[in-house]
């Protein structure tokens, strides 16, 4: 696992809160310029809305369903220095309504890397590891411009109506298993084929992309920025403690053996900034935000505790992995003061 060197999380990732006008209006406070803006409303059903720069701006695909990519000039309009613009479309902002942007930070505007056998467009942050990757085909090798090992991928096609596909080290192995994003389903052999990515190419086959325009969000773990892990429920209230070495400010969880309750959960310190409450979105599912108790985890200062026996999030004996981005950093070489919440 390599060092960050990022004493401030929130200039490489970072959640906003904003309120829809139904017109036009520029969302600011993000830190940086985003390259990836996931909107999800949180008092409607409306769907998630994943936009990249790599795509463009107008463009966006919905993590809950299998459609493929759509265009919408009323969308989000344009990437800014601080944020992002936006249209009046429902899916974005809707008057009154209220939503939630993840931001993300890659390399800015994407550039060719033919370091795989398939030539791909790459916008890449080596210091976060985070890459935006598109390429086109379902068969060979594509760089990702990390420089590391990737601990996560997320591939979805553009032109097509399947599912998005996810690659996790959490899982034991990349090679052969993976978890669809828009579903419950248990961990499967899905990818049947593909190898363990290296630290400059992941491998596709016919089960992880389609063989049109694909785009796909990697993720390297980076100590005291991100955490991409697993860990084994224990059935109790005073559940399971996740050690990811920094304050959470964003957390997806999701259960690996079993469909039961197995939402993809979201969890993040702007919507929830304190402990003993439970404001968690699915990936999986257009729902507006959940308060229920079944969702109960604390972020502290070192990682996150889980306290529910819901068999979704903690279920005993079961497995789960999560991904996790920082609001503080604890490790060595990295320190900033972390409080508790």
């Amino acid at each position: 696992m390599a060092y960050s060197n990022i004493n401030k999380p929130n200039e490489y990732f970072n959640s906003v809160l904003y309120t829809g006008n139904g017109s036009t209006q520029s969302i600011t406070g993000v830190n940086f310029q985003p390259d990836l803006v996931w909107i999800k409303n949180r008092n409607s059903t409306n769907e998630h809305n994943l936009t990249d720069i790599v795509r463009g701006a107008t463009k966006y695909l919905h993590s809950n369903l299998t459609q493929s990519e759509t265009t919408a000039a009323n969308s989000l309009t344009s990437f800014d220095s601080d944020g992002f613009s936006l249209g009046n479309n429902a899916n974005f902002n809707t008057n009154t309504n209220t939503y939630v942007a993840w931001n993300w930070l890659a390399g800015g505007t994407g550039v060719s890397n033919t370091d795989g056998s398939i030539t791909s467009t790459v916008s890449v942050n080596t210091t976060a590891g985070f890459s935006v990757v598109s390429w086109t085909g379902n068969s060979g090798t594509v760089g990702h411009g990390l420089g590391q090992k990737p601990a996560c991928i997320i591939i979805k096609s553009r032109q097509t109506s399947n599912n998005w596909v996810v690659v996790h080290q959490g899982l034991g192995t990349m090679s052969g298993n993976v978890l669809v994003l828009n579903s419950t389903g248990a961990a499967s052999g899905g990818g049947a084929g593909q190898v363990e990515p290296t630290a400059n190419v992941f491998t596709i086959t016919s089960g992880l992309a389609a063989n049109d325009n694909n785009i796909g969000y990697v993720f390297a773990e980076k100590k005291g920025f991100s955490k991409f892990g697993s860990y084994t429920g224990n059935g109790s209230t005073d559940g399971t403690f996740v050690y990811t070495g920094f304050k959470p400010a964003f957390v997806i969880i999701k259960r690996t053996d079993s469909a039961t309750g197995a939402d993809w959960r979201i969890r993040d310190s702007v919507r929830t900034p304190y402990n003993d409450s439970y404001q968690t979105l699915y990936a999986n599912l257009s729902d507006a935000e959940s308060t229920a108790s079944g969702n109960a985890i604390d972020f502290v200062s070192n990682g996150f505790k889980i306290r529910t026996t819901a068999a979704g999030i903690n279920a005993s004996g079961g497995t789960f992995i999560y991904m996790a981005f920082a609001e503080n950093p604890l490790v060595a070489g990295n320190y900033v003061p972390t409080t508790a919440r």
